[in-house]
């Protein structure tokens, strides 16, 4: 089976976009269908994963979604790229630690490709951005396994507004702040998405 890549311009629905990966998920279990790599964004929308607590939410008027990937809240909406998947780690040695770090060298590779350099935290769990004493959190990660694939995915901040990040505690982490790629070096990202599958597509391989 090779892996589908796949690119959606307009935004999808959140649930819509979970329909699909949970779809997916059911035809590798049967062996009927490719696995997937999904580019794509969506409107504003909060979500909570399986270990969020109430006291995360800081504006008890917003709305959450609640998911059943791993982590904490987060939020998504416009100016940032979402990277989707349903893989199969019964190929890949049931390895869930070495899969998540593939998620991190991946994100990681490509944002040194336009002179950022970020790092991974054994703790907090994302890629994070120095600047001084400050660090912030440039990249999340949100993983669920079911029947030994993986699906659910990660989001990168290129040029999003921050101040929704407000609303919330954003990954459970009260001590780092959140940042975007504009504001760290304002150049073209329009290509990071192909960057991005070529170096997910490689490190897979590795």
């Amino acid at each position: 089976m090779k892996i589908e890549i796949k690119k959606s311009k307009k935004p999808i629905k959140y649930d819509e976009a979970i329909r699909i990966m949970e779809s997916r998920l059911s035809e590798i279990h049967n062996n009927s269908s490719d696995e997937l790599i999904w580019i794509l964004h969506h409107e504003d929308i909060y979500t909570a994963g399986t270990s969020y607590l109430e006291n995360e939410i800081l504006d008890k008027k917003i709305e959450i979604k609640k998911t059943n990937r791993g982590g904490k809240i987060t939020f998504h909406g416009p100016g940032q790229l979402i990277c989707y998947f349903v893989l199969d780690l019964k190929k890949r040695n049931k390895d869930i630690r070495k899969f998540i770090s593939i998620i991190e060298k991946t994100i990681i590779d490509t944002l040194r490709f336009y002179n950022i350099q970020t790092f991974s935290d054994k703790e907090n769990i994302g890629i994070w951005y120095k600047r001084d004493s400050e660090i912030k959190k440039v990249a999340a990660i949100g993983v669920r396994v079911s029947k030994w694939i993986a699906y659910h995915g990660f989001s990168i901040n290129i040029n999003n507004n921050l101040n929704k990040y407000e609303a919330i505690i954003p990954c459970g982490i009260k001590d780092k702040g959140v940042t975007n790629l504009k504001n760290i070096i304002d150049q073209n990202y329009d290509n990071l998405d192909e960057k991005l599958i070529e170096n997910f597509i490689l490190n897979l391989k590795n």
